[in-house]
């Protein structure tokens, strides 16, 4: 039988999932119709004709319906979210009324509906521009953003085709999404208060701006590959690479801004203490984007030389692969052990997975299809010469991604042929001694090619200027070794001097662009941005310190020290209650108070540094780490605070915190408690008329005995005995309080009264009367004392952090260069041709 549902909103999940389809349709509309313009074009090469310009239209006309249908789903979906719809599972299961507006966008994209939307909006943004100018390629680079846009609209559908699920609707209901009881109830809603809420980890600034600026690199991947694969299937095998390198830039840029995105997220909110633990998903999104890297290099190596055009095409096409297989790691649920922030499986295995192949059969079939056609020279590369050793450096980048995604990859080998090989134990150890290899090399070659022409370079002045910088990176290497202690580790030195000869010999090239030579001015700057985010990554890894030293290795916590859990090790961690000072290194450390921000509690840290002589306070401020409850993520969930320093951060995480300083997580029913759960266990007295006992503020003295005790509402029979026993209360400041417990016998059971001295947290019971003792029974129960609140916290130095973000951004300052001077070049080009 249909029930009929009560305040039920169904208007915005059916518009919303009109569009769905919408998009789905015009997409694949685009799709056949820029393939038709582009496959007649590429047979009549006299010109476009009229058939192909109508086919063009159509495309575009399918496009740009894509692109309303994909702003109606997305204004729709953040309609439902904003105004708290939990009747839509994607509501309920992603936010709660109380999350803030920004943390309410990230909702939008913490489920895998909403990311995929996300990657279709970018794609859409990049399409337009394409349509707009990327002139005779539109219809080839349009087919192939289309056919990607296509494969990403099926994936919200959420229809059943002969008894399988495609894609997973954003707009389902929750009572289709989950079985259970309560929806037998019309009026369910009205017992839904709130939604899930969001992840505790994402409830952080960075996830606001992260995904959309990582999703953007993803997206923006599949310009190059649309280039690269347009090339071939048009025959214009040299034209695709001048007009793909902009975007190339762009997308390993934006990728790279994101990823890095993710390290201040993950150094911010995660409790691992640092900023990259290899994980796989971090794995996944960083091994595209390197691959990328290597294939503008070769890109540019034939460009100059007309060598290695099969690996510039074959890199530029499989980076989106990669892109589409690291989609499939994280969506389908394989790496639900072996990763710690993967998406669990929606049941699109089988779609990803073809996703997947189509695109790596489109790459593969292309590449033999046009291999007897491909650019080719005879003439053998110089040894001498930049793009030589471009070549080498791509090789290198590409067998570090295989090392990458071949230790990434074991649960799926695993998967599929029933093998039982374990992941690395200590993943950030393993990948740290192959990647630390590779590092030393591809910083080592970034350095050398600096002092390289493209085809060839006289040796007389290519060794001179090689060893006069090599011998001045020694000494300063040198230098920084020492200050910093990273000369325990051969590899840590090797990057250290690697790091310092890239930076120098771009500042070389740099000089040489102040001079007028603009040209590699991007590329130097990029370069140098780079070295100074590998020496900050390094640095900071290998030199940082924890200053929460425990001396005793003892805390005072119950079961506190988990095993395999780094940061609860007694020896890294201080104990403190709230007011009392405990000396850490420099300073004098504070646990001040706390405040609550639902669903998160912050702990006030006082930081002192005390001139030891005059006692002046040299140096003062408070962090204020803060923490959830959450049973569902296995207790205390701490999201560190740190203070930003010139030369270093220090990092403070709260590890544990007395249960008065934590939001209640009782799901403890009103009907359930009896009214004694805020006492102590009580104290039985044998008392007599002008006994006088002690509580522990005071006394309280038996007065006497009421024969003529009232009580409300209860009728008594002649029968029945109703006494009161008058206690007076004397406090520790002399006041006097007086209360009366009742004992009432009734058809011959008993029953007592209590009465409470709410400002003395005390209660009495007038329990039995004794007459063959002549005493009287009273039980009495007190208030524990308040304890003082206290956390357990543990604080890391991280010394020269700095560098890892300002090589971040000077890295990005040197793509924007770069990408401005291939447009510029490709304008001048295009004024040629015309």
């Amino acid at each position: 039988m249909d029930v009929n549902y009560v305040g039920e909103n169904l208007l915005p999940g059916k518009i919303g999932q009109f569009f769905v389809i919408l998009s789905f349709g015009a997409s694949l509309l685009s799709l056949i119709s820029y393939f038709f313009a582009a496959h007649n074009a590429a047979k009549n090469q006299a010109g476009e004709s009229t058939a192909d310009k109508s086919w063009k239209t159509l495309g575009r006309i399918g496009f740009w319906l894509n692109a309303l249908s994909i702003l109606v789903i997305g204004s729709t979906l953040f309609y439902i979210i904003y105004n708290h719809l939990f009747e839509y599972h994607y509501a309920w299961a992603h936010s709660s009324r109380s999350l803030p507006t920004h943390y309410i966008i990230s909702s939008f994209w913490e489920g895998q509906e909403g990311s995929f939307w996300l990657w279709m909006f970018w794609q859409v943004v990049l399409g337009s521009i394409l349509v707009f100018k990327s002139r005779s390629w539109e219809a080839p680079v349009m087919t192939f953003v289309m056919l990607c846009q296509t494969f990403l609209a099926c994936m919200l559908i959420g229809v059943e085709v002969f008894g399988s699920r495609i894609g997973s609707s954003p707009f389902i209901l929750l009572r289709d999404a989950v079985q259970a009881p309560i929806f037998s109830n019309p009026n369910y809603l009205s017992m839904i208060a709130d939604g899930r809420g969001l992840n505790a980890l994402l409830q952080n600034y960075w996830m606001v701006i992260h995904p959309p600026t990582l999703f953007l690199g993803f997206a923006s991947m599949i310009v190059p590959f649309a280039y690269a694969a347009a090339g071939l299937w048009q025959r214009r095998y040299k034209d695709w690479i001048n007009a793909s390198m902009p975007w190339a830039l762009f997308a390993v840029m934006i990728l790279g801004t994101g990823i890095i995105m993710g390290s201040f997220w993950a150094y911010e909110a995660l409790n691992f203490g640092g900023f990259w633990a290899w994980d796989p998903v971090e794995n996944v999104s960083i091994i595209p984007w390197l691959t990328l890297i290597a294939a503008v290099h070769v890109m540019l190596a034939y460009k100059h030389s007309g060598h290695a055009y099969f690996t510039a095409t074959l890199l530029a096409l499989v980076s989106f692969v990669l892109v589409i297989y690291a989609s499939y790691l994280t969506r389908s649920g394989i790496l639900g052990e072996t990763s710690v922030h993967s998406f669990t499986s929606l049941g699109m295995s089988g779609q990803l997975i073809f996703f997947n192949f189509t695109f790596l059969v489109i790459t593969i079939g292309l590449l033999v299809w046009r291999r007897k056609e491909l650019p080719s020279t005879q003439k053998e590369e110089d040894i001498y010469s930049r793009e030589f050793w471009l070549f080498i450096g791509a090789l290198v980048l590409t067998v570090a991604c295989v090392q990458m995604i071949a230790t990434t990859s074991i649960p799926v080998f695993n998967t599929l042929f029933g093998t039982k090989v374990a992941p690395p134990v200590d993943p950030i150890i393993h990948y740290n001694k192959w990647q630390g290899a590779f590092a030393v090399v591809v910083l080592l070659l970034t350095a050398s090619t600096q002092f390289l022409k493209y085809k060839r370079s006289d040796p007389k002045k290519f060794w001179p200027a090689l060893i006069a910088s090599f011998i001045v990176s020694l000494i300063l290497a040198a230098v920084v070794v020492y200050l910093t202690k990273v000369y325990t580790n051969v590899m840590y030195v090797l990057i250290t001097f690697t790091s310092i000869f890239c930076i120098l010999a771009n500042i070389r090239v740099l000089g040489d662009a102040l001079k007028g030579k603009w040209r590699l001015a991007g590329s130097a700057v990029s370069h140098i941005g780079f070295a100074l985010l590998v020496l900050g990554a390094l640095v900071a890894a290998a030199t940082n310190e924890v200053i929460s030293v425990n001396e005793s290795r003892y805390i005072g916590v119950q079961n506190f020290g988990k095993d395999g859990d780094k940061f609860t090790d007694p020896g890294e961690n201080l104990f403190l209650t709230e007011g009392e000072p405990v000396q850490m290194g420099d300073y004098k450390i504070t646990y001040v108070g706390d405040s609550v921000a639902a669903p998160n509690v912050y702990y006030h840290i006082k930081y002192e540094k005390i001139d030891e002589e005059s006692g002046k306070v040299l140096e003062s401020f408070i962090l204020s780490p803060f923490a959830q409850n959450n049973p569902d993520m296995g207790g205390l969930i701490g999201t560190p605070a740190t203070k930003h320093y010139v030369t270093h951060d220090i990092y403070t995480l709260i590890t544990a915190a007395s249960a008065d300083s934590q939001l209640p997580t009782s799901n403890m029913q009103d009907s359930e408690k009896t009214g004694f759960e805020d006492y102590d266990e009580p104290a039985t007295y044998q008392v007599s008329i002008g006994d006088t006992l002690r509580y522990r503020n005071g006394v309280f003295i038996i007065d006497g005995i009421n024969k003529d005790a009232k009580l409300q509402n209860i009728p008594l029979d002649p029968k029945d005995i109703l006494v009161g026993l008058k206690i007076k209360v004397i406090s520790g400041d002399q006041k006097e309080y007086h209360v009366e417990p009742v004992f009432l016998l009734k058809e011959g059971n008993a029953y007592d009264f209590n009465k409470d001295v709410e400002e003395q947290g005390l209660r009495f019971r007038f329990t039995n009367i004794r007459p063959d003792q002549d005493k009287l029974e009273i039980m009495v129960y007190q208030k524990p004392l308040p304890e003082k609140k206290w956390i357990v916290f543990k604080a890391i130095k991280f010394p020269y952090i700095n560098f890892f973000w300002c090589g971040t951004i000077i890295m990005t300052i040197g793509f924007i260069m770069a990408i401005y001077k291939r447009v510029k070049d490709r304008k001048s080009e295009d004024k040629i041709e015309s």
